[in-house]
């Protein structure tokens, strides 16, 4: 993405989001015609979608749950953060101390109208809009510098995102990563994960089917190796790097991925 690249600020409800199918997998209300029909197209190849982005929702829950009360985090950037849902990541972290702080990035104009209303009356949240890979611009946005401070600890989250990004040697994950890991304190997390698949034709088909649904606005699914590759360096927390619903699930019986023609695949990792 150019730098200052001008986002649009209009809805085109005829042309899916990755935000709003994600919004519609998990049951919200907050998406249209289009979406639900891409959505469905999507389910007749990857027909495990559905439960794969509700596991990948819980993982996200329980990331926030563990790095506020064992890690003692209380402020987290979340880039892609999509349409506000149910126990969204401040609700989380403030359900565990009232003073954390969190703000949200995304590029789509529905979340920013959405996340704004919601947090309305919430002085210690807000969502700014931005293309994740403007590190700068997002670091340096006045709501970002008035609620995180960076020479503090603070957790780094790109859940379930990066399949959105084209690969890139400037603006691609691995280089979206490094410029974020060198603002970072030591102590800080890096939540990192997206779609894979082993199979290549499920990583063809969905890597073409998403980018003309969505008009370009799609990077690609990639592979277990490749996710790896993004955290050389860091040190990974237990369970190391998962198919999510296998992260520190709450309970044995709790729900697990269970078909494999593509999973979400990542983890936790900690500066040093």
């Amino acid at each position: 993405m150019q730098p200052g690249k001008q986002l649009s600020t209009s809805i085109d409800a005829a042309v899916p989001t990755a935000a709003r199918m994600y919004d519609h997998y998990l049951g919200g209300k907050d998406n249209y015609a289009a979406d639900r029909a891409a959505c469905e197209e999507l389910d007749k190849v990857v027909p495990s979608t559905r439960a794969l982005a509700l596991n990948n929702r819980r993982f996200l829950q329980r990331v926030v749950r563990t790095l506020t009360q064992e890690y003692g985090i209380r402020q987290y950037l979340d880039h892609g953060s999509g349409l506000p849902t149910q126990n969204n990541v401040h609700q989380v972290a403030q359900s565990i101390d009232p003073t954390a702080h969190v703000v949200y990035v995304d590029n789509d104009p529905m979340v920013l109208v959405h996340g704004r209303a919601l947090l309305e009356q919430d002085h210690r949240t807000t969502v700014i809009h931005a293309d994740m890979r403007e590190t700068e611009a997002i670091f340096t946005h006045p709501d970002t510098e008035r609620l995180i401070d960076f020479a503090e600890p603070v957790a780094v989250l790109f859940n379930s995102v990066f399949h959105c990004i084209p690969d890139s040697e400037t603006d691609g994950p691995p280089a979206v990563v490094r410029r974020v890991a060198e603002r970072l304190a030591p102590g800080s997390f890096l939540v990192m994960c997206q779609l894979v698949s082993e199979d290549p034709e499920v990583r063809a088909f969905v890597t073409d089917f998403m980018d003309q649904a969505t008009q370009g606005h799609w990077g690609r699914v990639r592979t277990e190796k490749d996710m790896e590759a993004l955290f050389e360096g860091l040190e990974i927390l237990d369970p190391g790097l998962v198919e999510v619903s296998t992260w520190r699930p709450d309970t044995e019986v709790a729900p697990r991925q269970l078909t494999q023609e593509w999973i979400e695949f990542g983890g936790v990792a900690r500066l040093p």
